[in-house]
C-alpha cells in the first residue's frame, strides 16, 4: 500500500476520529485528558493550546505595542526584541521550559508558542500607532482631545487594520508550530505525525501534515473574516482603491 494509501485509509476510517473510548480519558490522578487516539479530541486539544499561547501574546504585546507606538518611542527595542523572539528555535525553547520547573507537557508548549506569537502582534501594533498620520492626532489634540482619547478613539481604530493583520499572522504561525508539542509529551495534532513516524506508518505521518494544514487554512480564513469586520469600511475602501 502507498503512502497516499494509507493517508486516505487513515482518514476515511471512522475509529481514527472518535477514538477507542472517546473524547476524554481519564489520568492517574483522577483528572481527564483529551484522547490521544482520537483525531476530533486531537483537533480540540490542538486549538485550545494555540488559542491559550496567542492570547497570552496578546496580553503583553498588544498593549506595549499600543503604547510604545502612541508615544512614538522603543522602535529599534520592539525591532530587536521581535527580531530575537523570532531567531530563538521554537524547539530550543520546548526543550528548555519542558527540562525546568514548568515541566514536559502542554504549558510549556504554551509558552514557546506565545513566545512565537509575540513578534507580529508587537510589531504590528506599534507600526499601526505610529504611523497614523501627525496631522489628524495634532487636529484631534487641537478640538480639546487628551492624549488618552486621542490614543483610544483616533490612533487605536485606525491601527485596527494592521493590529488585526498581526493577530491573523500570529494565530496561523501558533497553530502550525504546536505540533511540535509531541515531542515533548504534549498533545495536539502533533501526536498524530509522531506516532506515525515512531510506527514507520508514513500514510499516517502524511495524514497528520494535511490535518495540520488544513486547520491552519482554516484559522487563517477565519482570522481573515474576523480582520474584514473589523476594519471600519471607509479605511476597507481605501485600501482597495489604493491596491
Amino acid at each position: 500500500m502507498s503512502t497516499l494509501s494509507e493517508a486516505w485509509a487513515y482518514l476515511t476510517t471512522a475509529e481514527n476520529w472518535t477514538g477507542a473510548n472517546g473524547i476524554t480519558t481519564p489520568t492517574f490522578d483522577g483528572g481527564w485528558r483529551f484522547a490521544q487516539d482520537s483525531i476530533i479530541a486531537l483537533t480540540l486539544e490542538h486549538l485550545w493550546m494555540s488559542f491559550a499561547a496567542v492570547a497570552l501574546a496578546v496580553v503583553v504585546a498588544l498593549p506595549l505595542g499600543v503604547f510604545l507606538g502612541h508615544v512614538r518611542k522603543g522602535g529599534a527595542v520592539t525591532v530587536v526584541t521581535s527580531n530575537v523572539s523570532r531567531a530563538v528555535p521554537t524547539l530550543a525553547l520546548l526543550t528548555l521550559f519542558a527540562a525546568s520547573a514548568i515541566g514536559f507537557g502542554n504549558n510549556a508548549v504554551i509558552l514557546a508558542a506565545a513566545i512565537f506569537a509575540f513578534p507580529p502582534i508587537l510589531s504590528n501594533a506599534f507600526t499601526g500607532m505610529a504611523d497614523v498620520d501627525p496631522d489628524i492626532r495634532e487636529a484631534a489634540l487641537g478640538q480639546g482631545m487628551t492624549r488618552f482619547q486621542v490614543a483610544t478613539r483616533v490612533e487605536l481604530p485606525l491601527a485596527v487594520p494592521l493590529i488585526a493583520a498581526g493577530l491573523r499572522t500570529a494565530a496561523v504561525q501558533t497553530v502550525a508550530t504546536v505540533p511540535l508539542a509531541a515531542l515533548v509529551a504534549g498533545g495536539g495534532m502533533g501526536v498524530i505525525i509522531n506516532t506515525g513516524l515512531a510506527t514507520q506508518r508514513y500514510g499516517q505521518v502524511l495524514a497528520g501534515a494535511v490535518l495540520v494544514a488544513a486547520v491552519a487554512l482554516v484559522t487563517d480564513g477565519v482570522m481573515a473574516r474576523i480582520q474584514h469586520a473589523a476594519t471600519a469600511k471607509p479605511l476597507r475602501e481605501a485600501a482597495a482603491a489604493t491596491a
